[in-house]
């Protein structure tokens, strides 16, 4: 079954500063920056800008699960909130992803289908500008998501969170043997 995106979640544009961003060690809110939005699709929450902002309005403030979407340029994925972000926006031009049918749709389902070919291809047709691409709100809003049950999505994101784990391994065994090489032939080119 395809849903679009706009049936199961809303989609908000980030907080449009004026002007630059302040850092304040009493700052009260913190903000999600492109920056901040990790390779393995996920936001780090550890290093958010505090700033002093007056008046933040509740539908302005991320929570646990959203998803934070790169709207400009070449990389057009989201990366989700695993933790609480305290009081926190996102800025612009990222949008905000919140599932509203946590019944039919988890988030981090949603996060990893957003970056799948299908998605990405969709959004590609629908990206506006030359030099910097840009998607649009209405355009992910309009996104068709294959949505099985929740137990085939929770299936998937195990099977993707050991994919990401076996890559790991692998990357860390190739640099282990190249290390165990590398001391084999030193040894060997002073006749040791």
């Amino acid at each position: 079954m395809k849903v679009e995106i706009k049936e199961l979640a809303t989609v908000q544009m980030g907080y449009s500063f004026r002007s630059r961003l302040e850092a304040s060690e009493i700052g009260g809110v913190a903000v999600i920056q492109m920056k901040d939005l990790l390779d393995d699709s996920t936001v780090d929450c550890d290093s958010l800008v505090k700033i002093d902002m007056k008046a933040v309005k509740e539908h302005h403030l991320a929570q646990k699960g959203d998803l934070v979407f790169r709207s400009r340029g070449h990389v057009t994925t989201a990366a989700i909130l695993l933790q609480d972000p305290g009081k926190a926006v996102v800025a612009a031009p990222l949008l905000r992803i919140r599932v509203t049918k946590p019944d039919k749709i988890l988030p981090g389902y949603l996060n990893w289908y957003i970056s799948q070919r299908d998605a990405q291809i969709f959004l590609t047709s629908r990206a506006k500008g030359t030099v910097q691409k840009m998607i649009s709100k209405e355009a992910i809003e309009d996104l068709e998501v294959s949505v099985p049950s929740l137990e085939i999505q929770e299936n998937i994101l195990e099977l993707v969170a050991l994919t990401a784990r076996e890559q790991t391994l692998l990357h860390r065994l190739a640099d282990k043997r190249e290390q165990y090489i590398s001391t084999i032939l030193m040894q060997y080119a002073k006749g040791e």
